[in-house]
């Protein structure tokens, strides 16, 4: 067996579980805000694209996807990230993607390249545990960059040295981010840029949150946008990763797309081609008619637009939440041990969250998920009132 599979940490509904075992929960109707697992129906678009191409089911699919579905990827990015038309090519800049999970993870099997000394990955702290497991599986060294509220919950790029980015193959970035909310801004990006041309390394920007946000008018903006206006219309050394699965709420869909650097997605196709993990024509159809479609995103938006004002307005009085600059998830400071509260309120409330230690790994002399709890609000707006209402009723 692979040795570095004894490197991977349990995940964290797995340590969930583990925590829950010895609690009979309060006599309520259980509510979880424990799984970012969208909640709100899957657009009926999607739902009469998977049916009326049905008989694509016989066919096998290719790796790279139908041009037509391609095409459709291609028009989304620049529209969504005011770049020119001309510039993102669906032949070489865009590969669908069964899902980012997938993808996030498979991509550093395909860059690291273990024959160089020190092979790092830079990955945010707390994060999307499939980075961590990336990382370990392609036999390289991973580097916390910690994420705490006085940096905005940001890391500090200019406190990692030059001998860490010298040994970077690939940084993982989240925006917005898991848990935190946090949005990268265009200056921050600018500078990853510089460093990643400066240093040879990959930026990989996970932005499937990108599409759940408050102002109408001021989207968070996307690596492959920034690049474009710094004259990097090749996006070199820039890859993101979008799904469906948060923006058209279709986790089931298993849907995405990977998008930037032709010459590293080439080398990531042939990769996949043997990987094996084409996309079938009727999730293809389904995914042209999601990405075609903006009405059902503007609407979701407003679902959770309501969630945030009713749940923040029971929740701010009592305890330390702030409101996150995107996403769907809230990061706030419970101020005591975050296994404690998980595993109490469960017993008391029935009502389930996440510990941010579960999130994040200790790194210089602290966790900075230490004393928090990730929420997600993703059940109906009545279930996270009553989730909100349960929590304030826990802390008095």
């Amino acid at each position: 067996m692979n040795p570095n599979l004894n490197k991977l940490q349990p995940y964290p509904f797995q340590k969930i579980a583990e925590l829950y075992a010895d609690v009979t929960p309060a006599n309520k109707p259980m509510v979880s805000l424990a799984i970012g697992e969208p909640k709100h129906k899957t657009p009926k678009i999607v739902l009469d694209a998977i049916r009326d191409n049905l008989a694509g089911f016989s066919n096998y699919p290719i790796t790279a996807g139908s041009i037509a579905l391609r095409t459709s990827i291609a028009n989304w990015i620049s529209r969504r990230f005011n770049i020119d038309s001309d510039v993102v090519d669906p032949e070489s800049n865009v590969i669908p993607v069964n899902g980012t999970r997938e993808a996030l993870f498979a991509f550093a099997q395909a860059v690291v390249d273990t024959s160089k000394n020190n092979a790092k990955i830079v990955i945010p702290n707390p994060f999307y545990q499939i980075y961590e497991g990336a990382a370990i599986l392609a036999g390289a060294e991973t580097v916390f960059l910690d994420c705490i509220e006085a940096n905005n919950f940001i890391p500090d790029f200019d406190q990692v040295s030059a001998d860490i980015w010298n040994d970077c193959q690939l940084l993982y970035i989240c925006s917005p981010g898991n848990p935190t909310g946090s949005v990268i801004n265009e200056t921050q990006i600018t500078q990853l840029l510089a460093l990643a041309e400066k240093h040879d390394f990959i930026i990989a920007s996970d932005e499937c949150y990108s599409e759940i946000y408050f102002d109408e008018d001021n989207p968070p903006v996307g690596l492959l946008e920034v690049a474009a206006k710094t004259g990097n219309t090749e996006f070199k050394r820039c890859v993101v990763f979008h799904s469906l699965s948060k923006r058209s709420n279709a986790p089931g869909l298993r849907s995405g797309f990977i998008a930037g650097d032709a010459e590293i997605l080439k080398k990531f196709l042939l990769y996949r081609t043997y990987h094996g993990c084409a996309m079938s024509e009727p999730i293809q159809m389904a995914s042209i008619a999601a990405w075609e479609d903006e009405l059902h995103v503007i609407d979701n938006r407003q679902q959770y637009r309501q969630k945030f004002d009713a749940v923040l307005n029971i929740l701010e009085p009592a305890l330390d939440v702030k409101k996150p600059a995107a996403g769907f998830y809230l990061w706030p400071n419970i101020a005591t041990d975050d296994e404690i509260f998980t595993h109490d309120i469960y017993a008391q409330q029935n009502l389930k969250v996440v510990p941010g230690s579960y999130l994040a790994r200790m790194a210089n002399g602290s966790n900075p998920g230490s004393k928090r709890i990730r929420m997600a609000l993703v059940a109906s707006v009545d279930e996270c009132i009553e989730a909100a209402n349960r929590i304030a009723e826990f802390i008095k």
